[in-house]
């Protein structure tokens, strides 16, 4: 399928697509974090673009951090170091983790980027004292974009914004339901890609091509054929190998959901398309599911993966970890604790930039058995 090939082929090689945008004269801005307002970007006419961290080697990088930071981190960084962002023109840095805060020293200390910004939205969001702090933090971000390109971004340009995101995030939902309802509808991989090329595409672009590919798997009927298979939701912060779905298929298991910053956190969140623009968007980074790094309540994310997992008549729960990733690190915990109350199996999978793929194997497949 064109459509399908169009995204593989973007989420396989980025760098080769931003290079492309560049010489059309696209703006664009970097970000590490879904908290980051895309909406407020497009309504600047910039281009917002996921960054993922090379998956290579790590050398430059290590010069300035631990090695006890992330890949994600590290990746990032090292990719900066060597020039393989040179097409950029800025990045966002959302205060998601201490690791990440780092990064935004160090981004700023060691590139020349002509646009830079920190948006350091509330931790705690579930008081008004909160909500309006977001709304500060959202106009300050506004204003910084405007002094930038040295014009006003209009309301308008704002509900534009909304509505373009809104569209994307509604196509990928329906995908989502999709695959769970029938998982041999569209493959794991390919589900994966298809979301990892929603954060680098143009957006209107892809807000014109996604509805054929969620046409063409909501065609494919309601009969899965796999029923013998375990059915398992996964959890963590990144998901960057699309080995990881062949994987678990191999063994003898279906990915029918997920609760990941690359998956289903990064749409899930509809906006008011009425009202202030600037206060339907708090709304919804208020609202959205949210990761270790924000906090509502002490059962809040528990919950949140307790209903994923109903929702989605999953067997079991695969926790991606991220090795040294201190927010998830500390939520695993609470969460298995709760699943375990549930009688939900869950497993612990840890990972990093370059994946062990032997040992990953391994571990699922018992996984897998037991369920």
């Amino acid at each position: 399928m064109e459509e399908l090939d169009t995204l593989k082929t973007i989420a396989g090689n980025p760098g080769a697509y931003l290079r492309d945008l560049k010489r059309e004269r696209e703006t664009l801005l970097g970000y590490v974090c879904t908290y980051t307002p895309e909406e407020i970007i497009l309504a600047a006419g910039v281009h917002p673009v996921r960054l993922f961290g090379t998956q290579d080697d790590i050398s430059l990088a290590d010069a300035h951090l631990q090695s006890y930071c992330c890949s994600l981190v590290r990746g990032v960084l090292e990719d900066v170091l060597r020039g393989n962002l040179d097409v950029l023109d800025g990045a966002v840095f959302p205060h998601s983790c201490d690791s990440i805060q780092r990064l935004s020293d160090l981004w700023r200390l060691n590139t020349d980027f002509p646009f830079f910004a920190d948006v350091v939205l509330p931790v705690t969001l579930n008081r008004e004292s909160s909500r309006q702090y977001m709304i500060d933090v959202l106009k300050r971000f506004r204003g910084a974009l405007e002094t930038w390109l040295g014009r006003d971004i209009s309301d308008r340009d704002l509900r534009q914004g909304i509505e373009t995101c809104n569209g994307i995030r509604t196509l990928l939902a329906t995908l989502y339901r999709i695959r769970s309802d029938n998982p041999r509808a569209i493959s794991g991989r390919d589900l994966h890609a298809i979301v990892k090329a929603s954060m680098i595409m143009r957006r209107q672009d892809l807000l014109a091509l996604l509805p054929a590919v969620v046409e063409a798997a909501g065609e494919r009927g309601t009969a899965t054929g796999t029923e013998d298979r375990k059915r398992l939701v996964l959890t963590g912060s990144i998901c960057n190998h699309p080995d990881l779905y062949d994987i678990i298929e191999d063994a003898g298991g279906i990915v029918v959901g997920d609760d990941l910053c690359t998956g289903s956190r990064y749409f899930e969140g509809m906006i008011d398309e009425g009202g202030d623009p600037i206060e339907v968007l708090a709304k919804r980074y208020m609202e959205r599911p949210l990761c270790p790094a924000k906090h509502r309540s002490l059962t809040t994310r528990a919950d949140h993966i307790i209903r994923v997992a109903r929702s989605n008549r999953a067997d079991g729960v695969v926790f991606l970890l991220l090795k040294f990733c201190d927010p998830h690190a500390f939520d695993y915990p609470c969460i298995k604790e709760a699943l375990d109350r549930e009688d939900i199996p869950s497993t612990l999978i840890e990972v990093e930039a370059q994946l062990a793929e032997g040992q990953v194997r391994t571990r699922l497949e018992t996984f897998i058995a037991m369920l």
